[in-house]
């Protein structure tokens, strides 16, 4: 546990640091690619209030071409935002001449790749959704840090997450869910692991790493680099449980 905290410490200072230097960057695209290192752009979408800085180690581990997506922490609803995201991705596929796009998203921007995917027809475009540390059936610090309605459809039980236990059977995108044991924003911490009946997951649980800090976790960017990058290893996840499908 002390390790989680002064690694979680470690990675705010450092978030603050590189903060600054994506304020403003909303919807980006890198330097073009050779053709064969990504099969599709990458999209990524930050927590609340968070921008692309958080994505910096997964940026730096992938050979491009990797987009960013920022929203309003006063947009109020993750449908909303996941609307918006519908249509940046539908502007990046005709810039890019591409079908498919792979996601990423961090806390809260996993949860709103998620509604795109499973309620807005977005399986057709995302080829993979990857979520790191996302309340995917909520969390109950969101009953304590703030009143902003985008943070009251974090509660558990919100109409939200009601909505997104419906069955999903059109759904084929393929999703991959990173958490922690020691995720201090998240709790409980299963309520991070992706469970529908509709949906093929795969749930990753790592130990000892705190919710910021999971972004930059060298075993999360290995396996996703592995995930997006077919020719390159997966390195052995420490201390993580790995379930093909959820029940």
């Amino acid at each position: 546990m002390l390790r989680a905290v002064m690694s979680e410490i470690a990675s705010v200072v450092t978030h603050l640091a590189r903060y600054p230097t994506a304020v403003g960057r909303r919807w980006t695209i890198a330097a073009p690619a050779p053709p064969t290192v990504l099969e599709r752009p990458l999209v990524v979408l930050p927590g609340l209030a968070d921008n692309a800085a958080i994505f910096t180690e997964l940026r730096r581990a992938l050979p491009g071409p990797v987009v960013s997506f920022g929203y309003s922490p006063l947009i109020g609803d993750v449908r909303v935002a996941a609307g918006q995201l519908a249509e940046q991705i539908e502007e990046l596929c005709a810039v890019a001449g591409v079908s498919t796009v792979d996601v990423v998203g961090h806390s809260l921007g996993g949860l709103i790749a998620r509604y795109y995917v499973q309620r807005l027809g977005g399986h057709r475009r995302v080829h993979h959704t990857v979520t790191i540390a996302t309340p995917h059936r909520g969390t109950v610090t969101a009953w304590l840090l703030s009143p902003l309605p985008l943070v009251r459809q974090l509660r558990p039980g919100s109409d939200l997450f009601e909505e997104l236990t419906e069955p999903a059977p059109e759904c084929t995108a393929r999703f991959v869910t990173f958490s922690s044991t020691a995720d201090a924003l998240i709790l409980p911490a299963r309520n991070a692991q992706l469970e529908h009946p509709d949906l093929t997951v795969r749930n990753v649980v790592i130990a000892d790493v705190g919710h910021l800090a999971l972004a930059a976790d060298r075993d999360v960017i290995a396996e996703i680099r592995a995930l997006l990058v077919p020719e390159s290893p997966a390195e052995e996840l420490r201390s993580a449980t790995t379930v093909p499908r959820s029940a």
